[in-house]
């Protein structure tokens, strides 16, 4: 029978796999407490970082439905539950890790969705959900604008047409 508080954690742990929009696993040997502390607040507010236990976190993610991160589960484990903008965090770890390489991206989950490191990696390299949305709106509003364009030149060419003919009427009718 389980004790109280694994089953306490594992509880806890399943429930942040399925509220969470994402999950990155990350290998942490190496890196001080500091450095931990860095890494959390360099993630701000949309994620929350703990270092898990590998069997409870298991058990917990195969109860919120995601069983290809079982593999992951080796090592020194920390996990990153995302309920913000993923792009945003997984920059935060990507650029961590490049600071300081004993910080792996073992893969994660996104959506219910499997990542291995280098799509978080893709991931990360994406611009944000704001900048994302702000070129759609422009690239929107430039179709548009090239529709009224296209609108508005067809009257215009109709009018220069018709005075066209009407200036080489007038000039034929005043040669008679």
């Amino acid at each position: 029978m389980a004790r109280p508080d694994k089953a306490a954690a594992v509880a806890e742990l399943t429930d942040k796999f399925r509220t969470s929009n994402a999950a990155v696993l990350t290998e942490y040997t190496g890196l001080s407490v500091a450095q931990l502390k860095t890494l959390r607040r360099s993630l701000g507010e949309n994620a929350q970082y703990a270092v898990v236990k590998n069997t409870l976190t298991k058990i917990a993610a195969n109860e919120a439905g995601i069983t290809e991160l079982d593999a992951l589960f080796q090592g020194s484990t920390a996990a990153a539950f995302i309920t913000g903008d993923p792009v945003e965090s997984a920059k935060a770890l990507r650029d961590f890790a490049k600071e300081n390489p004993a910080l792996v991206i073992k893969g994660g989950v996104l959506d219910g969705k499997a990542l291995s490191a280098e799509e978080i990696t893709k991931l990360a390299d994406l611009e944000s959900r704001e900048v994302l949305l702000a070129k759609l709106a422009g690239a929107m509003k430039a179709k548009q604008s090239q529709t009224a364009a296209l609108f508005q030149a067809l009257p215009s060419k109709l009018v220069r047409t018709v005075e066209a003919l009407r200036a080489k009427q007038a000039e034929q009718g005043g040669a008679e």
